[in-house]
């Protein structure tokens, strides 16, 4: 009886809904369609009619629906139509045949989507303010912003200030003084320039194809970068790249499509390429680019084997590092580290005024740097500057200077590390090469003078002394992406092993990383995986998976190509690369070889995104690559018009996360950036409204990659009947904000 009377309730709630509400009206005029809901065994069900936004429904079961949606018990039904939806419920359901959605893809999901659209339409949000405007929230990779909109344009994005009601601010007590950051944030030149961006003259508005390329006929693919384009509409260039994607499984089988993106994305933990774009993917099957570790390189090839695991990819731990450095250190020495230029990662300005803070307190400074950084005219302090990638010979000469005078914590070295005996034979020329690495010796190298190399090791000894090396203090940037940044990397740790790390006043770090935040509230970071339910490419599996059940998905095809070698992979027929293999150290040492077994050389391209002609070696590798026939197809998902764009046969223009719905939070990569929050001063997560409509014709990521899905019969899987604002609900379901928010 109870699954009868909720049945019967559901047009009546959906015509108040049409009501009620204009969008949902409009919404109901989409599609005609009749949508049978009932028990598997037939026993109870009702029809609805969908006609001209109409709807009507009948009692029993209809000849001929269109769409069929079975409950195997009226017990399931029952737990799975009653809000709040139980999704771990729904989930087990589908996956055990006990909720079935039987006909035309595009039906299932337009009905689950409109199902949905119920709990979400006529959701008001922004801020009205003077002059008409009004207020949104969104994040960009350089941090939180306010967005001010007036007759659907964007008038300015500034930082946040933070109002009395918003969460607390910490107080640090150092030496007599204490010390609070200012309430509000920070945000970063480029994150300043986001209105430029997203009205760019470089903006990509309209789906277009290069003149000369013709799917059914000749290609021209040498004209690739040459040619022109016209418009086309999106149904021809969906069509287009849809064909060319079961084009390529059917003749040529699992690899033969390449999908080719850069290191990272737009913000947002729904719309970022480890989410959206991983699940795509993930149902196409496709070789996947193998990226190098372009942010920890030296850290990773390097410093990592010194930990005897693969903590942080090389990285030491960041917690109480901004307490204990103001309360303990008495010099910082900021090696290959210029953080008022790079912020950290996502961390804009925060370490700022932390900085400010060590000065007024007059803690040294010392800066190590080829170039007299901004951060060390900022900071002031003794300023070396050793010639490029010569870092590693100026870090053994103080060793040496350490070793020769007994300038080292023995104690720690003899009880906590181990193998230093190696290292100092390798230092002191006692060791097959028989080069003792002495201060005249690095002057030779370095260009640095032998008496301040012994003036600043002997200095470093008697202080207790934080080392920032790289942009964040420890890893990331900095020498380690030199030809000897693993020589660096591993030398930096050397050092500190040497000085008792961890001790009070010893550590890595500048300021830039570990401020006294709430580490224990979660909130899924973008590299969780987002709904894109893969365990191999994302941390999804290690808190998101619980806490937000979704459907997982899985590439099936293993094949990967170095990036660095991707126009000899294309060209020449192979290619091979160590991969980035963060569950061990040993991982690193496993080759990757292309072509896998059994699988088909690349034919195809799919472009999402990113630059590498300018940013990796020997860029015209890649202009010849793409114009060669061996590569049938290139299809290009963009914003803008830069990079290889131009060298695509189809272009899909994508919008900005400032013309979609997504939610995520500030510096907060998760993952492979666990607690990387630790750059801010106060935890930021943001709703990210929906601030304008998209520009031209494009769309977002999640919209093309569903429009592709329902041509080839997948758009229920990728979707699971949500909308991008179903997945912000669902992800701000998954975390802690609930707790304290709605």
């Amino acid at each position: 009886m109870k699954l009868s009377l909720i049945l019967f309730a559901l047009p009546w709630v959906l015509r108040f809904k049409a009501w009620q509400h204009k969008a949902f009206a409009e919404r109901l005029k989409e599609k005609d369609l009749t949508v049978q809901m009932k028990l598997a065994d037939d026993s109870n069900g009702r029809s609805y009619t969908f006609k001209g936004g109409k709807i009507s429904s009948a009692s029993g079961i209809h000849s001929n629906p269109d769409v069929v949606i079975s409950f195997k018990t009226e017990a399931l039904a029952l737990q799975l139509l009653i809000p709040p939806i139980d999704y771990q419920a729904q989930i087990d359901a589908i996956k055990n045949f006990n909720l079935m959605a039987v006909g035309p893809d595009e039906l299932v999901t337009w009905f689950s989507e409109t199902v949905n659209f119920m709990q979400t339409v006529g959701w008001e949000y922004g801020t009205k303010v003077d002059n008409g405007e009004t207020r949104y929230v969104n994040h960009t990779n350089g941090g939180p912003v306010y967005v001010y909109v007036k007759d659907g344009k964007i008038v300015r994005i500034t930082p946040i200030d933070f109002a009395a009601d918003d969460g607390e601010t910490w107080t640090i007590k150092a030496r007599g003084k204490e010390f609070s950051p200012p309430r509000k944030t920070t945000l970063s030149p480029h994150g300043l320039a986001s209105k430029s961006m997203i009205y760019s003259k470089d903006r990509n508005l309209y789906p277009m194809k290069r003149v000369d390329f013709d799917p059914n006929g000749e290609r021209n693919c040498q004209n690739r970068g040459i040619s022109g384009y016209e418009r086309i509409s999106w149904d021809e260039a969906l069509d287009i790249v849809t064909a060319e994607i079961k084009r390529m499984n059917r003749d040529y089988g699992p690899g033969a499509i390449l999908a080719a993106r850069s290191s990272h994305h737009t913000w947002g933990n729904v719309g970022y390429y480890i989410s959206a774009y991983q699940k795509f993917i993930n149902i196409i099957g496709a070789t996947t680019t193998m990226l190098n570790p372009d942010s920890w390189e030296g850290w990773y090839w390097g410093a990592m084997h010194h930990y005897g695991h693969s903590m942080r990819n090389g990285a030491t731990e960041i917690y109480g590092q901004v307490e204990d450095c103001l309360q303990e250190a008495e010099m910082i020495v900021y090696w290959s580290s210029d953080p008022e230029v790079t912020n950290g990662v996502y961390g804009s300005f925060e370490g700022t005024v932390r900085r400010q803070w060590a000065k007024e307190l007059g803690i040294e400074m010392v800066h190590i740097d080829p170039f007299l950084n901004e951060t060390a005219a900022f900071m002031g302090g003794k300023w070396l500057a050793p010639r490029p990638t010569t870092s590693p010979a100026l870090a053994h000469a103080i060793t040496y200077v350490w070793i020769k005078e007994d300038l080292y914590d023995k104690d720690y070295v003899e009880s906590r590390t181990t193998g230093f005996d190696k290292w100092s034979a390798y230092i002191m020329g006692e060791d097959e090469e028989g080069v003792a690495k002495t201060p005249e010796w690095a002057e030779a190298e370095t260009g640095v003078a032998a008496r301040e190399i012994r003036a600043l090791a002997r200095q470093w000894a008697s202080k207790k002394t934080y080392l920032s090396a790289g942009s964040m203090g420890t890893t990331l940037g900095g020498a380690c992406r030199s030809a000897t940044g693993a020589q660096w990397a591993r030398s930096m740790i050397c050092l500190m092993a040497m000085q008792g790390l961890g001790k009070p006043g010893i550590n890595f770090g500048g300021l830039q990383f570990g401020s006294p935040i709430d580490y224990n509230f979660y909130f899924p970071g973008y590299a969780e995986g987002g709904f894109s339910g893969d365990g191999q490419n994302s941390a999804n599996s290690v808190s998101l998976y619980q806490r937000m059940p979704h459907l997982i998905s899985m590439n099936p095809t293993q094949q990967t190509i170095p990036r660095l070698k991707m126009p000899e992979a294309i060209m020449e027929g192979k290619a091979e690369g160590y991969p980035i293999d963060i569950r061990s150290i040993e991982g690193q040492f496993f080759p990757v070889r292309y072509p896998s077994p059994g699988h088909s050389p690349v034919k195809m391209m799919y472009k999402y995104g990113a630059s590498y002609i300018g940013t990796q070696p020997d860029s015209g590798r890649y202009i010849k690559m793409y114009q060669t026939d061996d590569l049938e197809f290139v299809v290009s998902q963009s914003i803008w018009n830069e990079g290889e764009v131009k060298f695509a046969d189809v272009i899909l223009p994508a919008c900005t996360n400032f013309e979609r719905w997504d939610i995520g939070e500030w510096a907060n990569p998760g993952g492979y950036g666990h607690d990387w929050v630790g750059q801010l001063n106060h935890r930021v997560i943001g709703m990210q409204h929906k601030c304008i409509e998209p520009l031209g014709e494009s769309k977002s990521d999640y919209q093309i990659f569903q429009d592709i899905c329902v041509r080839m019969g997948h758009a229920a899987y990728f979707t699971e009947g949500h909308r991008e604002i179903d997945w912000v609900k669902r992800m701000f379901d998954a975390s802690d904000l609930p707790k304290g928010t709605s």
